[in-house]
């Protein structure tokens, strides 16, 4: 079972790690387009107002300017460790046994504009870009990444995908029959609609009880499954699609 987790603007600072070295990633197949966008996030970052634009930055958000810049000599982190926030508390991976950690390193990985996806223990510097960034002169990342991120997860054949990224970063590299999930709150009345400030959180406890589970789910029934021992309140809605509820 492979699990895509989406990324999170938010991430720590410093690590341990030597510095990026892109041949130490999964995936190898996206080496050259990981360069070629390495090397032009760190060439926009000598532009500080071309980055607050195409980053998206607001004027407290200057520094995330100068990781970009320092995007090939800064330490690197396990992307588990790195990527931080709300789906991220929830998952909780600080917590996993020893175990856990070594089934989060063989299911679990992280959706990420600049490279793509990563393994949970890949060692990746702290940056700053998004799934919607368009970089000047180099165009919108789902015009590079597509078709070849999708070719490169497809490539693995690690089973079923549970795919729990956001619809910007599932556009980057589609995953045909992935099983996706929908969080919706149920009010008392019976009605339901999409949750938005809980979503990444629920999220996390559905990859949190996948990662750590001795099972091998085998299709959206089985996931479920997991899910509902967990103490999660889930539906099947198709063979690709899982309902979480919350009330």
């Amino acid at each position: 079972m492979l699990i895509l987790l989406p990324p999170s603007e938010t991430k720590s600072d410093g690590g341990s790690g030597a510095p990026l070295d892109l041949d130490r990633l999964a995936l190898p197949s996206l080496l050259p387009l990981r360069r070629k966008l390495a090397d032009a996030v760190v060439e926009l970052s000598g532009d500080v107002d071309a980055s607050i634009t195409a980053l998206g930055l607001g004027p407290t958000q200057v520094d995330e300017i100068e990781r970009n810049a320092r995007l090939w000599t800064s330490p690197t982190t396990p992307a588990l460790q790195r990527y931080t926030g709300v789906l991220y508390d929830a998952l909780d991976a600080p917590s996993f046994t020893r175990a856990g950690r070594a089934r989060a390193d063989a299911r679990l990985w992280i959706g990420s504009a600049l490279f793509g996806a990563v393994r949970a223990s890949d060692p990746i510097p702290s940056y700053r870009l998004s799934g919607g960034s368009t970089i000047p002169d180099f165009g919108t990342l789902r015009s590079h990444w597509k078709p070849e991120l999708s070719d490169a997860i497809c490539a693995e054949d690690e089973g079923i995908v549970v795919d729990l990224r956001s619809g910007t970063y599932q556009q980057l590299g589609p995953v045909p029959g992935a099983i996706t999930a929908t969080v919706l709150t149920e009010k008392p009345n019976g009605t339901r609609s999409v949750v938005s400030h809980f979503n990444k959180h629920h999220k996390g406890l559905l990859a949190r009880a996948l990662t750590l589970t001795t099972a091998e789910p085998k299709d959206v029934k089985a996931v479920a499954r997991v899910a509902s021992k967990a103490g999660l309140r889930v539906e099947v809605a198709s063979t690709t699609e899982l309902i979480v509820l919350t009330e």
